[in-house]
């Protein structure tokens, strides 16, 4: 890719600071200024210059738009769920940008009175905006109310909104920087969560009453550290609030029926234990990592006992992620080896929740070498089947319901890939990677079997590696086009994310960050050396957390990669740590570390992206952002970016994308986000000397 276009040149502005004998030197401070003309100047001179450089690309990213757009059934309904006598689904239309939610009545008897009703048109809430996203939705018991959250900027700034589904009218009633929202039972008082102005933190927990139009302050939680949301459990009858950090929590309930009365602690907040629950015929099922890192489920009874009955033991190796409790059986979502399981238990009779009374009943098989397998939508509590979702790499997105009954799961539908996708032309591999410490991590694959030729095909790695997040396996349309060119596609199952429980977390943060990095860079050279890839081609790409990834493993090893896609990256880490006063900052001491301590400074400062930048060369780069995020200000990667052109000896194209109207995950509308990826995946095939053509 040439070009006789210049890229913008940044005012250097030196700014400094010293902390535990080190002078920290900025000469692009001045760029979080986003009222400053100038700024937004640069910002738009960056997005002219990105667009000259990728004009020769005009028509092969609208290729791949076309060929994208070919395999996606624009007009579909999602699978019906039922709750409390309705069925929900949503809807998309050929041509518009968002979805449809929608219901009806369950009335077999009557199917001319289950009409479907238009419960929110997102296409007709979002005309005049140029971001429109739902947050969060709760329909009162008496079906006739609804309470919805609306972010109109991309900053994850919603409003809360009332609306009376007889007539689709909102009422005259709206709250900002509203969390979670949660009806009581008696469908005249709703309970949300409230930020604070500065740090986004939901912190306060607010009652009000349609009665009488009064609003109380229930509950504000002082710690910086912890978020505050509402859930209801799933039988009904008790209101939840979740007030968590990343490493601690506490719940707190209230019964749905009596929304004046005082709201109760479940188990008092312990510093390191985190803890969730369900209630069951009197009892709270609380899954715990109090007695081991991976978890285990027992029973306690709501008048507040401290007796308790362990029902799923703390497994090493096994982590329990979540339970599903329904009247007369749960499920266990479990980690296991790095994949997950669903595993049914079945209780004994009504009131019982006795580890002796509570019997293991079968487990969900899959048929993948690596894939995603969830709950899906499971309303109602006297269900006789677990819905459940799953993909695979190679296997589209599918809801299936399983009968406690019979033990046979039935596919409810599988999405439909128009445009002559054929399963068996593809295959995926899990393989294992050994690090330097013989940790072994795993990697997930995908590339069309009569495209790949060892150590010849293009290599595309995927990485994260934080937060305990478990990187989701799944089918994307989008990604045949790359597929179908020859590309071969990893995923870095690397320390820091969950992939293989909680253990796996503590092994890739804080004091050890540094695993994660260097387990990317494993990954990527044992792909290489089993043949999976060309070394000469060699794309990574990571969003978030995972820009940070990019950012360090790049300074690593430079040589290794030969483009990099870096999505609203966090790489100026040392700057925002040192920030209390941004969003995230103080909460994310607990994955981070607390750089004013110097043990975690100097570790932070050991792998910063922006910190570490030094002249040489460098791959081939596209970095993305968006001028309203909230989660990784845009100045990060606009500062990374002016001072990499600074330090650069090499003529591979560097290029900064901003979106100057949406947020952390870029466009909302569906279209405007398919050109979003062909934008990125012409700029990979250019890079990659991949022939346009399939």
């Amino acid at each position: 890719m040439t070009t006789q276009v210049q890229p913008p040149v940044a005012r250097k502005i030196p700014t400094s600071r010293t902390l535990h004998g080190v002078t920290l030197t900025d000469d692009y401070a001045w760029l979080r200024d986003s009222e400053n003309p100038e700024v937004i100047a640069y910002l738009e001179a960056e997005n002219a210059y990105a667009e000259a450089v990728t004009a020769p690309l005009a028509d092969l990213r609208e290729q791949l738009y076309q060929e994208m757009l070919s395999h996606i059934q624009q007009t579909d309904e999602s699978v019906p769920y039922r709750d409390r006598g309705w069925w929900h689904w949503t809807r998309t239309e050929e041509g518009r940008q968002y979805a449809i939610h929608l219901r009806r009545r369950d009335t077999p008897d009557h199917p001319e009175a289950s009409q479907p009703e238009i419960v929110l048109d997102g296409n007709a809430l979002a005309v005049g905006h140029p971001f429109f996203a739902i947050g969060d939705m709760d329909i009162s018991d008496s079906g006739q109310l609804l309470a919805w959250t609306v972010d109109h900027t991309g900053f994850r700034q919603y409003s809360l909104r009332l609306r009376n589904l007889s007539t689709s009218a909102d009422l005259d009633f709206t709250r900002p920087r509203v969390g979670s929202v949660c009806w009581a039972a008696d469908s005249q008082t709703l309970f949300f969560t409230v930020e604070d102005e500065i740090q986004k933190r939901q912190h306060q927990l607010w009652r009000f009453s349609l009665a009488t139009g009064e609003e109380t302050l229930v509950f504000e939680e002082p710690d910086e550290r912890y978020n505050l949301s509402l859930s209801r459990t799933r039988d009904g009858r008790y209101l939840l609030l979740h007030i968590g950090s990343h490493i601690t929590s506490e719940l707190r309930f209230l019964a749905a029926d009596q929304p004046l009365d005082e709201w109760q602690i479940i188990l008092p907040r312990v510093e390191d234990v985190e803890y969730d629950v369900d209630h069951r015929e009197g009892y709270w099922l609380i899954r715990s990592n109090d007695r081991g890192r991976d978890c285990r489920l027992f029973a306690r009874h709501v008048t507040g006992s401290d007796a308790e009955t362990e029902l799923l033991p703390h497994r090493p190796g096994i982590m329990l992620e979540s339970v599903e409790v329904f009247a007369s059986f749960l499920v266990a979502c479990e980690r296991e080896n790095g994949l997950p399981h669903l595993r049914i238990h079945r209780f004994a009779g009504s009131g019982s929740t006795d580890l002796s009374q509570l019997a293991f009943a079968g487990e969900i098989a899959f048929p993948d070498p690596t894939y995603s397998a969830y709950p899906a939508a499971n309303a109602e509590f006297d269900a006789t089947h677990f819905r459940y979702a799953y993909q695979s790499l190679t296997a589209p997105a599918s809801v299936y319901d399983y009968s406690l009954a019979t033990g046979v799961s039935t596919l409810l539908k599988q999405q439909p890939v128009p445009g002559g996708f054929d399963k068996s032309l593809y295959t995926s591999e899990r393989i294992w990677a050994t690090a330097a410490d013989g940790t072994r991590v795993p990697i997930s694959l995908v590339y069309r079997r009569d495209r790949f030729q060892p150590g010849q095909n293009p290599l595309h790695v995927y990485g994260y590696g934080s937060y305990g997040y478990a990187l989701p396996i799944g089918f994307s349309a989008n990604r045949l086009s790359l597929l179908d060119r020859g590309l071969v596609m990893a995923w870095a199952h690397i320390r820091g994310g969950g992939d293989l429980g909680e253990t796996w977390h503590d092994a890739g943060k804080m004091l050890v960050k540094e695993n994660t990095f260097t387990d990317f860079n494993t990954c990527v050279r044992h792909l290489l050396a089993t043949g999976h890839g060309d070394p000469a081609r060699v794309a990574i790409e990571g969003g978030s957390a995972g820009g940070l990834l990019m950012g360090a493993v790049v300074n690593l090893d430079p040589a290794l990669f030969r483009v990099v896609v870096s999505h609203v990256p966090f790489v100026d880490v040392m700057n925002t740590m040192l920030d209390p006063a941004l969003p995230l900052t103080v909460p994310e001491y607990e994955e981070w570390g607390d750089p004013n301590q110097p043990e975690y400074f100097h570790t932070m400062l050991g792998y910063s992206p922006y910190d570490n930048l030094k002249p040489g060369s460098y791959p081939a780069m596209l970095v993305k952002t968006s001028l309203h995020d909230s989660q990784v200000m845009y100045w990060e990667p606009a500062k990374y970016v002016a001072r990499l052109r600074t330090l650069k000896t090499d003529s591979h194209p560097l290029l900064f994308h901003i979106n100057m109207t949406a947020g952390h995950g870029g466009a909302s509308g569906r279209y405007d986000y398919l050109r979003e990826i062909a934008f990125d995946y012409a700029f990979l095939l250019q890079e990659l000397s991949v022939w346009p053509a399939r």
